[in-house]
């Protein structure tokens, strides 16, 4: 197994790509599965809001942008912080993507490896997320990669788990 990817910050010129590959990933998305969530594409005006907000982390593969993912400090809409063990610093994964055409390669693995160094080097004792509890979630892909289950949702009519992954600070 490869190890932890070499994830980098996304800047401003990687807006329309980040656009297209969650493009790619909603429409294979909604394929197998029908419309929902899932379906949705961020705007290049809302890439660039992510960018001054949050930590935005692409990974390359020969140029191109073959996943994406997001940390932030601020608590999403859908996380109930009730469910979730006590952190002091608490970050959330968010927005993860991996092309349609490299998933199952083992990058999406890679990317959340390369998270715990990442994570307490914010400095950060925790990080957070929500899957959709659905075909098309993620829940069991967390999973295997380490996050541990603390709860399930219903927030405005969707299902969602819970992950979180307790981290060490140095």
């Amino acid at each position: 197994m490869p190890g932890p990817a070499r994830l980098e910050q996304a800047t401003p010129e990687d807006a329309p790509a980040l656009v297209a590959l969650h493009a790619r990933v909603a429409a294979a998305l909604t394929e197998k599965h029908g419309t929902g969530h899932w379906s949705h594409v961020p705007t290049e005006r809302g890439i660039l809001h992510n960018l001054g907000i949050s930590r935005l982390l692409v990974l390359r593969r020969r140029g191109a942008i073959a996943a994406t993912l997001r940390l932030t400090t601020r608590k999403p809409w859908a996380i109930d912080v009730r469910y979730f063990t006590t952190a002091r610093r608490p970050l959330y994964l968010v927005d993860m993507a991996v092309d349609p055409e490299r998933q199952r390669t083992g990058l999406g693995r890679s990317c959340l490896e390369a998270v715990p160094a990442i994570a307490r080097a914010w400095p950060a004792d925790a990080v957070r997320l929500d899957a959709y509890n659905a075909p098309a979630g993620a829940g069991g892909f967390y999973a295997r990669c380490g996050f541990r289950e603390v709860g399930r949702v219903v927030y405005r009519g969707t299902g969602l788990i819970y992950f979180e992954r307790l981290l060490t600070i140095d």
